[in-house]
């Protein structure tokens, strides 16, 4: 068989499901929610709100979080569809797979692998910064030598709070996922508790005079602002890497990448709302606009308690984004291109537990030494060649006889996948060139991996000869 042959086979779905057996399928639709909401909702929610209207689209951001909620729907729905059709683990590396063949598969799970661990360990770092801040409100100093990346110019070796997170977290994953859902969903529920208080709260100092003129940039800052937030909404396709450990996925995966939109779109409605009303747009213009609000009307301590929600939200985001990391390297493993050993499963927890460890050392040593600033726009490019592949990718799954799916279905098709791609094609182009730049040596380097071991290990061309 030829190189060209090898590197576009797809591998039926029949044969991920039989490498899957192993999971256990114990989350429920709350909690595939919960963990939805809980990858969506980071500290963003009390920033973005606050700068993209001072700086892009002043009250009107609103109906820029509107706009970006449906171009991010589309790409929701085209996830479900395939969450729905193909409820095996591995998310968009997965699907691309089975849809599109190996290598393709391959670039798309080793762009995702960039957007997971390099989302998780810039937030360690930045979970890191806040709770010391936190911490020094009640007179706790942490040692400048531990207290931030490899930096011996400014005094700073290595950022202990980022790295012993990260390995708290892994910790519990490695438990059984029952816990780390428990875990997370209580965490979830302090977060969401949180926000309602600022909004129930903050409602009673709004004046609507702060909200005239509401687009002061016109629609165009609407447009701008609802490109700048829709990255807010990045971490949902979080949710299809669970598929293989999901109860009844057909019905369970849509309602959970839909309901998790529903709810975060609200709640960042709300915050806009109230923050636009509490203090003038051209004021928010800071670093922590909610803060800052609540300090012009005198509620410092409901500051205090903005911060607890802040480490809440970026505590369950690397919750939820360190397990969709180890399920995608497990199923990198399971399938080959990666180290069989990175696939076996915990027969006694039912969990990939050497992947789960890989991880951890990858993120934490990333989180804890190295300044990941510049390259935080990388996310961006990883997750949307995955939205893009997935939208494209519906046409073809629609017309493979061997995969039937009674479930979810995108509505006027192929006009909303077709409508997805372009949207998504368009933001890609608007990320600056040295992202491309960067993120094109990151997929050499993976082309590379593949074609030196990957093609060599692949277990779909072992089986085929």
């Amino acid at each position: 068989m030829n190189i060209l042959s090898k590197v576009n086979r797809k591998t039926s779905l029949a044969k991920f499901i039989d490498r899957d057996h192993n999971l256990k399928r114990t989350i429920g639709t709350k909690d595939l929610i919960m963990m939805g909401i809980g990858a969506v909702i980071g500290t963003g929610i009390f920033i973005l709100p606050g700068t993209v209207a001072a700086t892009t689209a002043g009250p009107g951001i609103t109906l820029s979080f509107i706009l970006a909620t449906v171009v991010c729907s589309l790409c929701a729905m085209c996830y479900a569809e395939f969450s729905s059709a193909l409820p095996v683990a591995g998310s968009a590396y997965t699907f691309g797979n089975v849809i599109f063949g190996e290598l393709t598969g391959w670039i798309i799970g080793w762009g995702l692998i960039l957007e997971y661990m390099l989302s998780v360990a810039t937030v360690s770092a930045g979970w890191s910064a806040y709770l010391q801040s936190f911490l020094a409100n009640f007179g706790i100093v942490i040692p400048k030598a531990i207290s931030g990346n490899y930096d011996p110019s400014h005094g700073t070796y290595v950022n202990l709070i980022a790295i012993l997170v990260v390995l708290f977290i892994s910790w519990i994953l490695t438990r059984d996922v029952k816990s780390s859902t428990r875990l997370n969903d209580i965490m979830v529920l302090v977060k969401i508790a949180i926000i309602i208080i600022f909004v129930v709260v903050g409602a009673f100092f709004v004046k609507p005079t702060n909200w005239n003129p509401f687009l002061p940039f016109g629609m165009s800052g609407v447009f701008k602002g609802a490109s700048l937030v829709f990255f807010a909404y990045l971490g949902f396709d979080v949710i299809a890497a669970s598929a293989g450990e999901v109860k009844n996925p057909k019905k369970t995966m849509p309602i959970g990448i839909i309901g998790t939109l529903v709810i975060c779109t609200i709640l960042y409605i709300l915050v806009s709302v109230v923050l636009t009303g509490i203090v003038t747009y051209t004021k928010l213009d800071v670093s922590d606009p909610v803060t800052f609000a609540l300090q012009m009307i005198h509620l410092d301590k409901l500051g205090m308690l903005i911060s607890l929600g802040a480490l809440a939200g970026m505590f369950t985001m690397m919750v939820n984004m360190i397990f969709s990391s180890s399920r995608l390297i497990y199923s990198i493993g399971r399938d080959g291109l990666l180290p069989k050993r990175l696939s076996e499963i915990d027969e006694k927890r039912k969990v990939p537990r050497k992947s789960i460890i890989f991880v951890a050392i990858v993120i934490a040593a990333m989180g804890g030494l190295f300044s990941l600033d510049k390259l935080a726009s990388l996310v961006n490019i990883g997750t949307l060649i995955a939205f893009t592949f997935m939208s494209i990718g519906i046409i073809p799954l629609r017309k493979r006889k061997d995969i039937k799916n009674d479930g979810f279905k995108v509505p006027l098709y192929p006009v909303l996948p077709i409508i997805s791609a372009i949207a998504c094609i368009c933001l890609l182009f608007k990320l600056p060139v040295d992202t491309w730049i960067t993120a094109a040596i990151w997929f050499a380097i993976g082309l590379c991996i593949y074609l030196g071991y990957g093609i060599r290990h692949s277990r779909s061309n072992k089986e085929n000869g």
